[in-house]
């Protein structure tokens, strides 16, 4: 909604100006002082946090010596600001006129105080000025040895000025390569021959900019050696870094003006050689859409429980985050990783209780489930499934290749080949269905694999021949057909219920209540696991006979088995005992862990939603529910009584009047602000990480992220240019950048420091 100006005689408003507008101050004596000057009678009967709430005044009323501009995109007043100019006439002109924002008329006593008033201000004024010049002379002269005293705005030299222009450049380079993904190091010096120099590209972008014409940079290299560093690593990589905690501020500036937010992680990346987690955050901006935002790489700690510290310390000592406000967590780890990252969950939740443990809305359930199995030939099928997904997306012509084996197989049934060819084009390992659609393709993916790998024409190049030599052993192996079905049967119960996990607001609401009938077919499969894993092994072994696969022990395990007493183990029951019962146990537990009774609660807390409540009769009772965010409301004593309304809104709307169906819809509406505690539930609702980003351009963080980590070298990636690339369009602050630099090292500002020989030849003497 846009704010209104409550100045008399003022129409402005936010939507129609780039004036900044601000809020009546808190403060009782100050806010007297605005509406005193503001001369409304109507307004001197509102306490201060009325006032605060849902009145403004826009910046024309303030003297520009009131207002500060931290930065090109922030305005702020100063603490002891007071609006002073007002119209207070031109309303005489046009009596007939009707005015909301009446205008108090004064009597002499008044007036005669409000002069004094403005006297005694000026005079004030003036004394601080005295003042402030004494204490600037007194600076001037003072020794250099002395205490410093506090900063004052002092002209720059004409050195200092283009120190800072020069610098401004450096930064100006930095912020372009992160933008365009342009690595540091253009090439390896290992690989030139002895005695040639090559710029790096932060080198060649700097000369070309110095012969674009660039003066600053020509004066402090024109008398430099040809074969010098420009800029060191050491003051690249401190400058860089200055520009990631710079843009990241940004973002978590509007996280922390929204108070509630969530974190999220991604899987872990391999960056320039290390191990990183990337790090997203949820939150509600002011215009009432759910972001979800990337902030940066945490390196990886193979110690679970020193990577659950070093979590915790860089999200509320690096970035400066207040975890009580800290509403969600979810963590999408590759397999392998899940067991760590849960216990950095458990920790995180012991500390600050609220912030539930909960699935991502952009990760399938069943996908999740599975790499959470611990179980090692679960890890090594879930690995074999996304190198063959790979392998064949890497070139069109092998989709092609695979179609015709499909439309081949599938003659009898072209609905069911037109299916698998589409889902083939896609990602179809992220699916909830991933293990039923392979187990469909297994027999196309094998002839197609077999076919390029014994192709003895040049179709294909020697790499793609030898990948699929391998993939289709992989595939052929029967502990790896033995898995992919077993985890098709046992995920095919929690298949129904994950995607709905990922529908509308009102399918996760549903998803909620049917949690229980869940765990009890699996229990019921748990307690029955012989009869079931009968039925797995028999429909694993009709699958190996269709491809010609022996069905076997693993080598590993007959290979340990060698010279044993104990020759019994029979394939079922090895894999019995190895992988559907361990399999089921964990999905279980997995279950129960991840959907706690504090989730299920928040999720119960959705038949705020207008289109649930009409699902459900409006016969809701969120109060019992919504207890557990009573102290994130503005008001939580009349919740009761907002609710009741909240529901008789939507009971006896319109006929024509549609029910918001989700959260991001209910949060735009015009009159949403009326219900302030309403307003503050579904804001927390909707940071919960299981709720989807309904509007799809506030999720270009993760989209940008996977952008990066595919068209960038793993020897290339910096988490440094990575945070720049993906936040591209975050405005930036060069000079709060170059002052940061120059507060943090005023060492390296001298011009010999700049200047470090390379790594890959000597300095040459040049007349």
């Amino acid at each position: 909604m846009p704010n209104f100006c409550a100045a008399p005689n003022c129409t402005r408003k936010s939507t129609q100006s780039d004036l900044a507008f601000f809020r009546f101050p808190r403060d009782p004596v100050r806010c007297q002082r605005w509406v005193e000057n503001c001369r409304r009678a109507d307004l001197e009967d509102k306490t201060p946090d009325q006032l605060n709430k849902h009145y403004r005044l826009c910046a024309k009323h303030f003297e520009t010596s009131m207002i500060c501009r931290s930065s090109p995109y922030r305005t702020v007043l100063r603490d002891n600001a007071v609006p002073t100019i007002f119209d207070l006439t031109s309303h005489l002109n046009n009596p007939h006129s009707r005015h909301r924002k009446r205008i108090k008329e004064l009597s002499e006593d008044e007036i005669r105080t409000l002069k004094q008033q403005k006297i005694d201000e000026a005079f004030e004024r003036e004394q601080a000025n005295q003042e402030l010049n004494e204490s600037s002379a007194q600076n001037t002269v003072s020794e250099e040895g002395g205490e410093e005293q506090e900063e004052e705005v002092v002209p720059l030299t004409l050195e200092e000025r283009e120190n800072k222009d020069y610098l401004k450049s450096l930064f100006e380079i930095l912020i372009l390569m992160g933008k365009q993904n342009i690595p540091l190091d253009g090439h390896n010096a290992n690989e030139l021959p002895e005695g040639i120099f090559t710029p790096d590209n932060f080198q060649a972008l700097l000369e070309c900019r110095i012969n674009a014409g660039d003066e600053v940079l020509r004066k402090r290299f024109e008398m430099a050696a040809v074969n010098l560093e420009y800029c060191s690593k050491t003051q690249q990589k401190q400058m860089l870094e200055i520009c990631e905690s710079c843009v990241r501020e940004e973002t978590l500036r509007e996280v922390r003006d929204s108070h509630f937010f969530s974190i999220v992680t991604d899987e872990v990346v391999d960056i320039a050689g290390e191990e990183h987690l990337p790090v997203l955050v949820r939150f509600v901006d002011e215009s009432h859409n759910l972001r979800e935002e990337f902030v940066g790489f945490l390196p990886y700690e193979a110690d679970a429980e020193i990577l659950a510290v070093k979590f915790h310390t860089t999200i509320i000592e690096k970035w400066g985050l207040n975890m009580e406000y800290c509403r969600g967590q979810a963590y999408i780890v590759s397999s392998g990783f899940a067991s760590k990252m849960k216990i950095v969950a458990t920790r995180l939740l012991e500390k600050y209780p609220q912030a539930v443990y909960t699935l991502c809305s952009s990760c399938a359930l069943n996908v999740w489930l599975a790499k959470s199995v611990p179980v090692v030939g679960v890890s090594i099928a879930l690995g074999t499934i996304e190198e063959v997904c790979s392998f064949f997306n890497q070139s069109p012509q092998l989709l092609v290749e695979l179609d015709n084996i499909i439309s081949v197989l599938f003659q009898n049934s072209e609905e069911k080949s037109n299916e698998l060819k589409e889902i083939c084009h896609s990602q179809w390992t992220g699916r909830h269905d991933t293990f039923e659609i392979l187990v469909d393709l297994m027999q196309a993916l094998v002839l197609c694999l077999d076919g390029i790998s014994s192709d003895v024409s040049v179709r294909w190049s020697n790499f793609v021949v030898g990948r699929a030599f391998v993939l289709s052993s992989a595939l052929t192996d029967f502990d790896f057909i033995v898995t992919v079905v077993v985890l098709k049967n046992v995920l095919s119960f929690t298949r129904a219920f994950g995607k709905n996990l990922q529908g509308q607001t009102s399918d996760v609401f549903f998803a909620a209540s049917s949690l229980t009938a869940v765990l009890h077919s699996l229990n019921e499969v748990m307690e029955n696991i012989e009869v079931y894993h009968e039925f797995w092994f028999e429909e694993a072994t009709n699958l190996a006979t269709k491809l010609d696969v022996q069905i076997k022990l693993p080598g590993k395990f007959r290979r340990a088995q060698q010279g044993s007493l104990d020759s019994d183990v029979t394939s079922e029951n090895y894999y019995k005992e190895a992988l559907s019962v361990p399999t089921v146990e964990h999905i279980i537990q997995e279950l129960k862990d991840i959907f706690s009774e504090q989730h299920l609660r928040a999720l119960k807390c959705l038949s705020l939603v207008p289109s649930v409540m009409g699902q459900l009769k409006f016969n809701t009772s969120e109060e019992h529910h919504a207890d557990m965010y009573k102290n994130d409301l503005p008001n939580p004593d009349t919740l009761c009584a907002e609710l009741h309304c909240w529901r008789i809104k939507w009971k006896h709307r319109g006929k024509d009047i549609e029910l918001p169906a989700t959260i991001y819809e209910a949060l735009h509406l015009p009159d949403i602000k009326f219900f302030p505690n309403v307003y503050a539930l579904l804001k927390v609702l909707c940071i919960l990480p299981v709720m989807k980003v309904e509007n799809e351009k506030y999720e270009v963080g993760r989209k940008r992220l996977k952008a990066y980590l595919k068209n960038t070298l793993t020897e290339q990636r910096s988490s440094n240019l990575a945070l720049l690339n993906i936040n591209f369009d975050i405005k930036h602050d060069l000079d709060l950048m170059v002052d940061t630099y120059i507060k943090l090292y005023p060492d390296k500002v001298e011009f010999q420091e700049d200047f470090l020989p390379s790594n890959n030849s000597e300095v040459t003497e040049d007349a």
